[in-house]
């Protein structure tokens, strides 16, 4: 018998909780949308002299990552609500690309702040531990939940994982740039301390780590809920009609 408020017969053999779902699933994601909601109310209670640049705060990576991730658990609500595999599909296809894009911030994030603050913010900045943790980390966390716990297994490759994270990268480097031309500082202290060489090549390195952060990801899936072919082809044979 089915269960009310969880949707039924497309789930994945390897998805290990039910997603769709209004339970578990809408709470993850109501809980992400709220973290992200709180942490854009910080760019506005707390306005620097980026809200009046040009590109406002979407000059960062991690803006761009928390709208990501905004659109993915607010297409993944709207699922568990509707309990509509369409809708579903849409989040897992936006989940390609924002967990691991939300990983790449995070590692570069964490590293670099480790290695020298002034690297990643500028002296006037000022972030509150818990807003830091909420722009840099928490999105990373929430998606990956959603991924590992909530989703069907990734079936992207390596070399498509490349060329995703080499489009994203370098349309990120045009807009940097075409900021810079505007505002004439660039968003991220790093970029004004390296060589246009040396700043590409920083674009071409957060290309391969993204990437790496897909494979990662989908290794840290399957090391969770199993990789195992017979598996799903049991499961297969199961649901076919004898």
């Amino acid at each position: 018998m089915s269960q009310p408020g969880r949707a039924q017969g497309n789930r994945h053999p390897l998805q290990r909780l039910a997603a769709p779902s209004r339970g578990f699933s809408a709470f993850v994601h109501v809980s992400g949308i709220a973290s992200f909601v709180a942490s854009f109310k910080y760019l506005v209670d707390y306005p620097t002299i980026i809200n009046d640049s040009y590109g406002w705060h979407m000059q960062y990576l991690t803006i761009i990552g928390l709208s990501l991730a905004t659109l993915t658990f607010s297409t993944g609500f709207l699922a568990d609500l509707s309990l509509s595999p369409r809708l579903f599909k849409v989040k897992n296809g936006l989940l390609v690309t924002s967990a691991p894009l939300e990983i790449l911030i995070s590692v570069l994030y964490w590293s670099l702040r480790l290695i020298d603050k002034r690297l990643v913010l500028p002296d006037w900045a000022e972030l509150s531990p818990v807003a830091d943790v909420g722009f840099h980390a928490a999105p990373a966390l929430f998606l990956l939940v959603d991924l590992l716990l909530l989703s069907p297994p990734w079936t992207i490759t390596s070399l498509p994982a490349l060329g995703l994270s080499s489009i994203i990268a370098f349309v990120y480097w045009w807009w940097v740039e075409e900021c810079y031309k505007h505002n004439g500082w660039y968003p991220y202290p790093i970029f004004e301390l390296v060589t246009p060489v040396y700043r590409v090549g920083l674009f071409v390195m957060s290309a391969v780590v993204m990437a790496g952060s897909t494979a990662t990801l989908k290794w840290l899936y399957g090391r969770i809920n199993g990789v195992e072919k017979a598996r799903v082809e049991r499961a297969g044979e199961r649901q076919q009609p004898r």
